[in-house]
């Protein structure tokens, strides 16, 4: 089976073949990335998980997808972003068939780890082919449109989720992710098109080499403890913690949980939406995204510092904020992978991605470790979740501070 080598119709045309299968993949990956903060607890629940399992368990799903980055942008830039998403989008659906029918922490974390690995790609598969289609300024644009597929699979995980438990058990929703995960794998194989390849003839060892002199690069450096801290911390929050902060510190029940989540995820696609609309119109004004990217930044650490410090008084205001500056936050990547040549942005993307969800699996895993750990020394719940969610807010001023004070790209970009 082969998808035609060049694009069957030029502008609009070729824009709907390569937006809209890979927008499908990456609301797919983004619902499965946050889908624990509703199932969780009911899983929890029904298999007396404790936190420190249940954050293993979602963060499962960002191990096995960190992981997958260097050789993954080894093989977009290889063999192209149609095959390698839809190969992988077929092994998260069977992650997700495994997850559905698991009766343990082992076979759901299997499950979870599985759909990581697959849906790997969805992201940096479509800047790929966004990189290889498309002038650089309208690389923002066209990743705001991916990001905004991916918010409104961040809704979909919220209050529509919620009332999906009401009618149906959990894991027929997941087995029935599984089947829709079939059907995009299908469309991507068969609808996008491909475009000739000049890296696939480049040595392995050339390769590899020039993915050391990514993350050897000052610029790949200043942005990556903002993607470790910011869009990985967010992650880690957004996919579990979030709701348990909610519960705990705020007073929320699972109702009330599911509707600040959707505003969350609200916030967040509009803010995907304005990016998808505005980002290269703003370039060509002389508008720095980089500029507005900090910007964003700062706005980002302004709201988590105001939810740890009042939780119950302004959350209703600062979560959707945070979720609106996430959605900036996502610029990084277009930021960092216009620095390196066409033929690397596989390999840019990926050893950013990498750090990113580094930073989502050892910040989610790690909260809920904290968590549990502070308990048992006599502090209370609360207490517990406020500490942790400090030291995360404590590791992102750091980050910001890097990336303001940048002394290591003085000599390059000074």
């Amino acid at each position: 089976m082969t998808a035609p080598s060049q694009p069957r119709a030029a502008g609009p045309n070729l824009i709907l073949c390569l937006l809209l299968p890979f927008a499908a993949g990456y609301f797919l990956s983004y619902l499965y990335r946050t889908v624990n903060a509703i199932l969780g607890p009911v899983i929890a629940q029904e298999l007396s998980l404790p936190d420190n399992a249940l954050g293993f368990l979602t963060s499962a799903y960002f191990l096995a997808f960190g992981a997958a980055q260097i050789p993954l942008g080894l093989l977009l830039d290889r063999f192209g972003p149609r095959r390698v998403e839809a190969i992988l989008l077929v092994i998260a659906a069977l992650g997700a068939a495994v997850f559905s029918q698991a009766e343990s922490l082992f076979g759901l974390s299997v499950g979870r780890a599985l759909i990581g690995l697959g849906v790997s790609a969805c992201l940096m598969a479509s800047m790929k082919a966004f990189t290889q289609w498309f002038a650089a300024e309208r690389l923002a644009g066209m990743t705001g449109w991916i990001m905004a597929s991916g918010g409104l699979g961040a809704l979909v995980a919220a209050k529509p989720l919620e009332m999906a438990l009401e009618i149906t058990h959990w894991r027929g929703i997941v087995l029935a992710l599984a089947l829709l995960t079939l059907a995009v794998a299908a469309i991507l194989w068969w609808v996008v098109p491909d475009k000739e390849n000049h890296a696939a003839s480049v040595p392995l060892r050339q390769q590899l080499s020039e993915v050391r002199a990514i993350f050897a690069d000052p610029h790949f450096q200043r942005y990556a403890p903002m993607g470790f801290a910011f869009i990985g911390g967010f992650m880690a929050v957004q996919g579990l913690w979030a709701s348990r902060w909610m519960n705990v510190l705020e007073h929320l029940d699972g109702a009330a949980v599911a509707i600040r989540l959707t505003w969350m995820g609200i916030a967040m696609l509009s803010g995907f939406i304005c990016v998808g609309f505005f980002a290269t119109k703003l370039v060509h004004h002389g508008v720095s995204l980089a500029k507005l990217y900090l910007g964003a930044m700062i706005v980002a650490a302004f709201a988590l510092t105001m939810i740890c410090l009042w939780p119950q008084f302004g959350g209703a205001l600062f979560w959707p904020l945070l979720g609106a500056c996430f959605s900036l936050a996502n610029m990084a990547y277009s930021l960092v992978a216009q620095a390196f040549p066409a033929h690397w942005s596989g390999r840019a993307s990926t050893a950013f991605n990498l750090l990113v969800f580094a930073g989502a699996f050892g910040l989610q895993w790690g909260i809920g470790a904290l968590v549990d750990a502070l308990h048992s020394m006599g502090l209370s719940s609360a207490e517990a979740y406020r500490s942790a969610f400090f030291l995360l807010l404590a590791c992102q001023l750091l980050a910001l501070a890097w990336f303001v004070f940048p002394r290591h790209i003085a000599a390059r970009e000074g």
